[in-house]
């Protein structure tokens, strides 16, 4: 019997030490940084929340995360969207990035300067993959300004202020166009679908897909509930607004259909997480972008009740946020926040929790508030820039509990206090608790270990809740602030009722010399005329990178 041998030789590779330890820490690394979630609503309002006491409208999914989260009560945005989207972005103050005024057209030919760095840029230095669904509104002049260009992998949604939420067309400065995109590309196949559907699906398709060994950042920017075109401002579903009979004016129930998918989107969301099992290491943050709407302003129906003025004015109203943060690393029985934050605040505070090095963060205004939130203790932030806009005359400045407000807009005309309340009027049916814990939201935390507590549940509420000034109303001074600045102690006075600037000179002085000195450091804003150039006729009804073409239009000089 004749045998035949086969040898086999095996190569074996030894990487050197420094190669192998290297790869191991990124992937360690990357195992503990956890997913990040950004959902930023539209011209939400303070009242437009369950948990701010509102029993108007369910938001069953937001408040469980609200819940079993923290509520950031003490939280100030921009009184506007591109200045609080930018200084989400960067970390900067408007004023110091030229945005502080207005917001940028879809044919203005600028955008967020390129030469800052942006929050998914530090972010994908440590490993994050990012994608970005729905609103992007940081300019869209020339590619290099869209989100593909400043550090998205990908992005479905559009590049304006705004859009219908069926046929997905914006009109703006006289000009109309379609505007929805999957990425550099024209998404005409998405006309007719409803906007928070399609942003809803795209991000769960995200989170389905995503390879959960690598660190997840997902930048969801609703339209909801931001007002559509003047044809049609308020566009929802039939069958929803017909099911808020109880609500008397017609346009807050057609608000109120459209919270309820922006609720349903944030169900479908968090559930995605949790069934892939992503949701325990995942950090969860819900914000609205600027004060709401009200009573009309902008064609929209949000609340921002008890608090005064509205969207686009330094009130608080304007730019008190509502906005929460859920991690399963937060304290479990610590439910409402009440250190001061800033939009501005975001980048330096996800960084951290993603274990960067912010050391590296040079010339920002945020503060890195990580640890404050995960141990209730008392943050380095103690005033709060809400605006300076040389073109208007209007500022306004927190320090303490101290607030200055110099100059207003629309002349005033929106300067006063707006519902609805949405309390209890033997018309809105109860605030149902039991809903909040059977909602998808609700059965998802509960699945991560972190459960909805409903004998908690209105405590909490209580303490998230205003209460304004309980003095005689008639011993209050009123404020007139295109006659003089105005001072209010904000902490006592959320509501801005008592104008104590007679009383309290030198607190007056102190403040406005400190506003003074802080627009000393404001760069001009970069606003710039709308482009003819720019209008969608010339590219196929589309709104577009018009900046990276060549088109003759008449009468241009």
């Amino acid at each position: 019997m004749k045998f035949t041998f086969k040898v086999l030789t095996v190569l074996i590779v030894v990487l050197p030490a420094s190669f192998s330890d290297t790869q191991n820490n990124e992937e360690g690394a990357n195992a503990k940084r956890p997913h990040i979630i950004f959902i930023v609503a539209d011209d939400l309002g303070w009242n437009d929340v369950g948990f701010h006491g509102s029993d108007q409208i369910p938001t069953a999914n937001i408040d469980a995360l609200a819940y079993s989260g923290l509520i950031l009560n003490n939280y100030y945005v921009s009184p506007i969207c591109t200045p609080s989207r930018s200084a989400l972005m960067t970390g900067k103050h408007p004023i110091h990035t030229g945005m502080q005024h207005g917001v940028l057209y879809g044919a203005e030919p600028r955008g967020l300067p390129l030469s800052e760095k942006l929050l998914p840029e530090y972010l994908a230095e440590l490993g994050y993959t990012n994608h970005i669904v729905g609103k992007w509104h940081l300019g869209s002049y020339k590619k290099e300004y869209t989100p593909l260009y400043r550090g998205f992998q990908s992005h479905t949604g559009y590049w304006t202020g705004h859009h219908d939420y069926y046929d997905h067309s914006a009109v703006e400065t006289g000009f109309w166009g379609f505007d929805m995109r999957r990425g550099m590309d024209v998404a005409w196949d998405l006309h007719g679908k409803y906007s928070t559907d399609i942003f809803t699906d795209e991000s769960v398709r995200i989170i389905r897909g995503h390879n959960s060994s690598r660190p997840l950042f997902l930048y969801i920017g609703h339209v909801a509930v931001h007002s559509a075109n003047p044809y049609s401002p308020l566009p929802a579903p039939d069958e929803l607004v017909a099911k808020f009979t109880t609500i008397e004016d017609f346009n807050r129930r057609k608000f109120a259909a459209i919270m309820t998918k922006l609720d349903e989107s944030v169900g479908k969301v968090v559930a995605a997480l949790q069934s892939s099992k992503m949701l325990e290491n995942s950090l969860i943050v819900f914000t609205t972008d600027n004060g709401g709407p009200a009573a009309g302003f902008n064609s929209n129906a949000a609340s921002n009740w008890p608090l005064r003025g509205v969207k686009n004015t330094l009130w608080e109203g304007g730019v008190r946020g509502a906005g929460l943060i859920w991690s399963t690393q937060l304290h479990p029985s610590h439910h409402v926040s009440k250190q001061l934050m800033h939009i501005s605040d975001w980048l330096p505070t996800l960084l951290s929790a993603a274990q960067g090095d912010t050391s590296v963060l040079e010339n920002i205004d945020g503060v890195d508030m990580w640890e404050s939130l995960l141990s209730n203790s008392q943050s380095n932030r103690t005033e709060v820039l809400h605006n300076i806009d040389s073109i208007t005359g209007s500022a306004a400045l927190t320090v303490g509990k101290w607030k200055i407000v110099q100059g207003t807009h629309y002349n005033g005309q929106w300067d006063g206090w707006y519902g609805p309340s949405g309390r209890p009027d033997g018309h809105t049916p109860a605030y149902n608790i039991t809903l909040i814990a059977c909602s998808s939201a609700g059965r998802a935390v509960r699945a991560a270990g972190r459960p909805v507590n409903l004998d908690q549940v209105e405590a909490i509420r209580d303490e998230a809740g205003v209460t304004c000034f309980t003095g005689n109303i008639t011993d209050h001074k009123p404020c007139y602030p295109l006659e003089a600045p105005c001072l209010f102690n904000i902490r006592d006075d959320p509501c801005e009722i008592n104008n104590l600037a007679e009383r309290f000179p030198q607190v007056l002085a102190q403040l406005s010399k400190q506003l003074s000195r802080i627009n000393e450091t404001a760069v001009p804003p970069g606003n710039l005329p709308v482009d003819p150039r720019g209008n969608p006729n010339f590219w196929d009804h589309t709104f577009t990178n018009f900046g990276d073409y060549t088109v003759t239009v008449n009468n241009i000089s």
